[in-house]
């Protein structure tokens, strides 16, 4: 049976008057219709002896066995638990009103207004004021303390049956009369809660007799509720009586009370855990993103710190198509990863906050903090394998351009040392005469001037190879042993040049006949053919040029060097004058010339031969400048567009950055108002990206001409992708704030209002906008909102708490999301370590343990499971096999203690 002297007890006068002042305008003139009144006596008559029985005893008669005013009492001590004055034991009529006057007088002092029901009527037996008393009494004590959401009474118990039997079909409870006629609501509200005592799914709408009667009888053996109603009544009867229906169905409500407790406790139990388990599943995600994040980090920086050296321009050019292709495919996912795993970090621990649970620390390495070392490693990893790319590339087309230079130059000393040695060796002044001595001894110190003037081509052999040396050229072992054979060569030639030369000075004595003409010939003929040649090196010397600057050296060089031409064609046509003469000389004298000139096999026609060829080449050497020179005015181009791109990009982020931390302070509205500006801002910002995109593709074809340098402009390619990712990365921080700001409202239900006063107040102490208040400006702050933290030592401690909360790293500022979280605390509530064990305990029975099937059967499965494998044994005296300890699980969920 149930026990109604708890809840009775806690009702309180004014919502007992309320109720009951609605509930007693009710139509007496119903009760002289027969079938209600007939239903109305066998309801009331049930219910009454289901409380009186209690005390041993019972009516038959409604109307006739409360006359005395005894039973009455009796069931008014009997519902309520409270003795009522001694009743009087006398016969006469004044005895009987005065005890059922004390029994009114004491459902009066309930705080119940009875209307026009007089001790008088009920001596009487007046059958109609009998059953509104006992109506009136069945309100008071068994349907006014039930409350739904806020609603209380009829309209609770309405509601209760309405989602007790929602699930069923064929059920729609909308009444407490017509509802109930085919008796299904009865069943499924006892298959509710006792599923073993109902085969629902075995019963017919169209047989409601059978329904009815299977529910009351179910009711009275199994739940102890007395059989109140007939089943043939509720059916032959339009319109049941729908205060015989509620008596009824309140006995259901207060004999599944208890069920309802535990339904409450474990959905209290069901939204903890809940939170739990979306929580641990966040740091499971942020955990493997991080993971993911950081090896790809860890695997990548070894291949940017790779400086495996190539051989050839080509080969680097490679890679740095290899490094374009990470920066612009694979890295760009990377930094949307890494900016999602910063608003993942920041989203789970305001959940954390907001659901009072311990702030989550990732495995160690795995920090906002370590990732963003790590992307730091990475990016100056990143610059610097660009950087050494692109020496690398000078540097191979400094090589090549040198080893190009050196074999040309060493072909062009090979040919002409070739039989040098065998002439210097030979002993031809032994059998001439002393006019050919002296000739050769005039043919050797030209050969030594020759010999001086190819002095520089060797030192300039020697310095290249020494340079190609120096910057590690691939081939350095071949060009080593080229030189070195080269200067082995010439200290033979100068050793057998020197020994040559002593032996003609020693011949030259005794032989004195020389052709003065023929050596002042070779004497011009040497140089300028040396210089000839020097100029025709020059000519056909391979140049690389980075600017306009070093064309325009080139060309204002050669130009110089045209200017020389003149000069050095009156040169060439003294030496050709010198060997007219000599013809001259000879045909006029009569001497026949045995051939070339004795002195030097440099002859008239190779001089104008080489003259030609140098003719030649200097309208080549032209071509090759001024393309050179247009192709450096294009660069000059390419630098100018890409400043103008890189310029107007720059400013862009510049300002953008601006606006942004303007608009984080000066933000108004509610706060999804803001939200979606914020999102429409960054909108905007994305759509800037083709902008980007085109100053990438400026970018490609500067590194593809060679272009290492662009005096337009300050900004590099580098600084504005950074700059591009951080103003991605704050607008995305900045909506995430706000985002962060929306779940602390509706969690702690902090209105608009509040969030408005929370900002102005932030922002009014918040001087110099940098987003987070000093402890100064806070405790400022604090005071302009009420606190009491003056400087006085009761002030100055609770300002060290608040601080404490606030700022528990003790950074020395306050940030306005730890405001918030801050002023939310002080003003709402949240659920407790100990609410849930409160929860917990009643699901156990009372018991300091529960059990794995008592969890199975009041939670679902999921979290039934999620709490046994969590729970750690319970070890108290009272333990029994199984028992598990909810208490400290209970704990460990707020962060009190470990598991």
């Amino acid at each position: 049976m149930v026990d109604y002297h708890a809840a009775n007890n806690q009702s309180s006068a004014g919502g007992v008057q309320t109720y009951m002042e609605q509930e007693n305008d009710w139509d007496r003139d119903l009760l002289l219709d027969p079938a209600w009144e007939k239903q109305q006596r066998k309801t009331f008559t049930a219910w009454c002896n289901s409380h009186l029985r209690k005390a041993g005893t019972q009516i038959e008669n409604i109307e006739e066995d409360f006359r005395d005013g005894l039973k009455l009492m009796l069931l008014l001590e009997v519902i309520s638990g409270e003795r009522l004055p001694k009743p009087e034991r006398g016969k006469m009529r004044v005895h009987k009103i005065n005890n059922v006057n004390k029994a009114l007088d004491f459902i009066a002092s309930k705080g119940v207004k009875l209307v026009s029901i007089g001790a008088e009527e009920i001596v009487d037996g007046n059958t109609k004021m009998t059953l509104g008393m006992i109506w009136t009494i069945i309100l008071r004590f068994a349907i006014q303390d039930i409350s739904v959401e806020e609603t209380s009474a009829k309209e609770g118990l309405l509601l209760w049956c309405q989602r007790k039997t929602a699930p069923y079909k064929n059920v729609n409870v909308q009444n407490f009369h017509i509802s109930w006629k085919d008796g299904l609501a009865f069943n499924a509200l006892i298959h509710r809660h006792r599923p073993d005592l109902i085969n629902y799914d075995g019963l017919r709408k169209d047989d409601p007799v059978t329904n009815l009667n299977n529910a009351f009888e179910v009711a009275e053996k199994y739940l102890d509720i007395p059989k109140m109603l007939d089943a043939e009544d509720i059916v032959n009867t339009a319109r049941p009586d729908e205060k015989a229906i509620m008596t009824y169905v309140s006995s259901f409500y207060h004999a599944f009370s208890g069920a309802q407790k535990a339904e409450t406790a474990a959905n209290r139990i069901c939204k903890v855990l809940a939170v739990n388990q979306e929580n641990e599943q966040m740091m499971e995600d942020y955990e493997k993103l991080a993971s993911d994040l950081l090896e790809w980090i860890r695997r990548t920086i070894p291949w940017l710190e790779n400086r495996t050296q190539e051989k050839t321009v080509n080969d680097m050019q490679a890679k740095q198509e290899d490094f374009r292709d990470y920066r612009c495919v694979h890295k760009p996912p990377k930094v949307q990863e890494k900016c999602q795993l910063e608003i993942s970090f920041n989203t789970l621990q305001t959940k954390l906050r907001l659901s009072n649970r311990p702030a989550f620390m990732p495995s160690e390495g795995r920090m906002v903090s370590d990732i963003n070392g790590a992307w730091h490693t990475l990016e100056g990893a990143e610059k610097g394998y660009e950087e050494w790319i692109l020496s690398e590339i000078r540097r191979l087309e400094r090589l090549e351009h040198l080893a190009e230079k050196f074999h040309q130059k060493a072909a062009i000393h090979e040919s002409w040392t070739d039989g040098k040695e065998a002439m210097l060796t030979q002993k031809d002044y032994e059998t001439s005469t002393l006019s050919e001595v002296k000739a050769l001894l005039r043919k050797h110190e030209a050969f030594e001037s020759d010999l001086a003037a190819h002095q520089d081509r060797v030192e300039q052999i020697a310095a290249i190879a020494q340079e190609l040396n120096e910057l590690d050229y691939y081939d350095s072992a071949s060009v080593n042993a080229r030189c070195q054979k080269i200067c082995d060569q010439w200290d033979v030639l100068g050793a057998f040049t020197q020994s040559r030369k002593e032996s003609l000075e020693r011949t030259e004595k005794q032989l004195e006949s020389i052709d003065e003409l023929y050596l002042e010939y070779a004497k011009r003929a040497a140089p300028f053919n040396n210089w000839m040649e020097g100029a025709m090196e020059d000519l056909q010397d391979m140049f690389i040029v980075h600017n306009i600057d070093e064309i325009q050296g080139l060309i204002a060089a050669h130009e110089q060097f045209k200017s020389t031409l003149a000069e050095a064609n009156k040169e060439r046509e003294a030496i050709q004058a010198i060997q007219a003469e000599v013809q001259k000389i000879a045909q006029s004298n009569g001497i026949k010339l045995s051939g070339a000139n004795p002195y030097t096999t440099i002859t008239p026609e190779s001089i104008d031969n080489k003259w030609e060829k140098a003719m030649d080449m200097v309208p080549q050497r032209d071509t090759a400048l001024q393309g050179e020179l247009n192709k450096q005015n294009s660069n000059d181009t390419l630098r100018a567009k890409f400043a103008t791109q890189a310029n107007t990009v720059g400013a862009y982020i510049q300002a953008k950055m601006e606006e942004i931390g303007r608009i984080s302070i000066e933000m108004n509205g509610t706060l999804e108002d803001q939200l979606t500006s914020l999102k429409e801002y960054q909108q905007n910002i994305v759509s800037y990206t083709p902008e980007i995109n085109t100053l990438e593709g400026y970018h490609q074809l500067i590194q593809e001409a060679l272009i290492f340098d662009n005096q337009y402009t300050p900004y590099t390619m580098e600084h504005l992708r950074v700059g591009w990712e951080q103003l991605l990365t704050t607008i995305a921080r900045t909506i995430n704030e706000v985002e962060n700001q929306i779940l602390t409202r509706d969690a702690k239900g902090i209105s608009q209002e509040q969030l408005y006063e929370y900002r102005a107040s932030f922002n009014h102490f918040d001087k110099d906008h940098s987003g987070a208040l000093m402890a100064e400006e806070f405790k400022a702050c604090l005071i302009s909102l009420g606190y009491d933290v003056e400087n006085d030592k009761q002030g100055d401690s609770e300002f060290a708490r608040i601080m404490g909360i606030v700022d528990p790293n003790g950074s020395g500022a306050v940030t306005f999301q730890a405001f918030i979280d801050f002023m939310s605390r002080e003003t709402t509530d949240t659920d407790t370590a100990d609410q849930v064990i409160a929860s917990f305990k009643i699901l156990a029975a009372d018991k300091n343990f529960i059990t794995a099937d008592e969890l199975r059967r009041e939670l679902p499965p999921d979290q039934a499971e999620y709490c046994i494998a969590r729970m750690a044994p319970y070890t108290g005296p009272d333990a029994i096999t199984g028992a598990l300890d909810y208490m400290s699980f209970s704990t460990a969920l707020y962060g009190e203690s470990d598991l």
